[in-house]
């Protein structure tokens, strides 16, 4: 295994032994062009993995290690077993990607953390992606921001609206680069959605009227049964600022660390002191799109509605989750489009407009009560009321969206020119906002008033307001 040693001290000791070997020689030496090329040790970017569960191994990892010029060099995750196995997911990423990426292996010493704060001490990580459960992507993104990282992060962006608008601060009060893992505004894997928000915006449907998203619901479910806290797993840390509440495996994740355990769906996705469920989860995505067509992703709705049964509505319920299931909320934004967001709705948005409509999502995937899956019959990513929609070219003169290659591609290439990535920190913040306005709605089942400017309920609506922030645990907080 190769030493991890700082980009400085790398280019010191190549230059010395470099020099050496011209002086004992008594002939001019050739410096590797990696030295001083563009992917040489000062130029590269050295990135940990903060959390080493499902997305982190099969997605982000996966994302980062295509690109030559970034390490993934040190690993965290609180369950010790799961930090423990993260290197060799490192190294199988870069394996995969050994095509594309000039060949890296992940070849060198990739250290090992238990506690992301330690991890933050690291003055050789220049960056850290965070993939961890929804409450402690906020806290976890402002403490790393504040140590001088660069940050990428899966969405959504918080547990709360307030927590949104903690971490959007922190953000840009630090200058530093984060990128939020929406990652079907970039044309890798899904060019469709880049494709048909450029369509809606340059009005090739009209004035836009409608938009349907459709999601899917959780079910019930899950074994309340308290369990011993395993050994491997700092729980409480775990916990973070959401509070304590006893172990056990359905409300965390899977103990099986083999690929297939850790790669399985985790409990903590069902539960609402970790999350809101399938409208954070899948909605983040899609009502990001919605917002980008509309132009409105620094905004929100102004008026939100609906309904959706959750498992706890029973008085007989006896299992652990409780995330809502089927449900059908609506908005209304200030430019008049009327937003529908339902699980009967196909996994997608679809635009309608006084001229057509555009249909978009991505691709031969439907969505279960669990995940995306590949559907075998197919589904067209992209589909118009009219076919000539589609083959509509988008003149120079017109509205040309941000083109970013691949989301992770797009984050480190930002880091070296620290120019904004295609999904900044608030507009993930805005589109998180909107999901959550949803579910506020399903919970109060009725109509809030939503001030986007102020991010304030109108008619001083203390009911709705108290659900803008949960409690947090000191100990585990953004000041912490």
């Amino acid at each position: 295994m190769k030493k991890n040693i700082s980009r400085r001290k790398f280019i010191d000791n190549t230059i010395k032994a470099s020099l050496g070997t011209a002086i004992a020689t008594g002939f001019p030496t050739i410096v590797p062009a990696s030295v001083f090329g563009k992917y040489a040790p000062s130029n590269r970017i050295n990135v940990a993995s903060i959390g080493c569960g499902r997305i982190s191994t099969s997605h982000d990892m996966t994302g980062i290690s295509r690109y030559a010029g970034a390490r993934i060099i040190a690993v965290c995750d609180l369950d010790r077993n799961r930090a423990n196995a993260g290197p060799q997911a490192v190294k199988t990423n870069y394996e995969k990607n050994a095509s594309v990426n000039g060949g890296l292996k992940g070849d060198w010493d990739i250290k090992v953390y238990y506690n992301y704060k330690e991890l933050l001490q690291n003055k050789d990580i220049d960056a850290v992606h965070i993939s961890l459960p929804d409450h402690q992507h906020a806290v976890v993104a402002v403490h790393a921001v504040n140590a001088g990282k660069d940050v990428y992060l899966q969405k959504p962006a918080a547990l709360t609206i307030e927590e949104g608008r903690i971490l959007s601060n922190a953000v840009k009060k630090s200058g530093r680069i984060l990128q939020m893992g929406s990652q079907q505004r970039s044309v890798d894997p899904w060019p469709q959605f880049k494709r048909a928000c450029e369509l809606v915006r340059n009005g090739r449907i009209g004035t836009l009227k409608t938009i349907e998203v459709g999601l899917p619901g959780d079910p019930g479910g899950g074994n309340r049964i308290e369990m011993p806290v395993p050994a491997s797993l700092d729980y409480d840390a775990w916990l973070g600022t959401t509070p304590e509440v006893y172990y056990t495996e359905e409300r965390v994740h899977s103990q099986d660390f083999s690929p297939k355990g850790i790669g399985s769906r985790p409990g903590w996705l069902r539960c609402e002191q970790f999350g809101a469920g399938m409208i954070t989860g899948w909605g983040s995505h899609h009502i990001d799109i919605a917002h980008w067509a509309m132009g409105l992703e620094y905004s929100g709705p102004t008026e939100i509605w609906g309904k959706a049964n959750f498992p706890t509505d029973d008085p007989n319920y006896k299992g652990l989750w409780d995330v809502h299931g089927i449900f059908k909320t609506e908005a209304m934004y200030a430019n008049g489009v009327h937003m529908i967001v339902s699980n009967e709705l196909p996994n997608g948005v679809k635009f309608i407009g006084t001229d057509g409509w555009i249909w978009v999502t991505r691709g031969n995937y439907r969505i279960t009560d669990s995940d995306p899956v590949a559907d075998k019959d197919g589904i067209k990513p992209i589909d118009a009321s009219n076919p000539a929609i589609l083959q509509s070219v988008i003149g120079a003169n017109e509205i040309h969206l941000y083109d970013s290659p691949e989301q992770h591609i797009n984050w480190l290439e930002c880091i070296k020119t620290r120019k904004e990535p295609v999904a900044p920190v608030e507009v993930g913040h805005r589109s998180c906002s909107a999901c959550l306005l949803h579910q506020i709605a399903m919970k109060l089942k009725r109509k809030i008033y939503w001030d986007p400017v102020k991010e304030t309920f109108a008619n001083d609506d203390k009911e709705a307001s108290a659900m803008l922030k949960r409690p947090r645990r000191k100990k585990y907080d953004f000041d912490a």
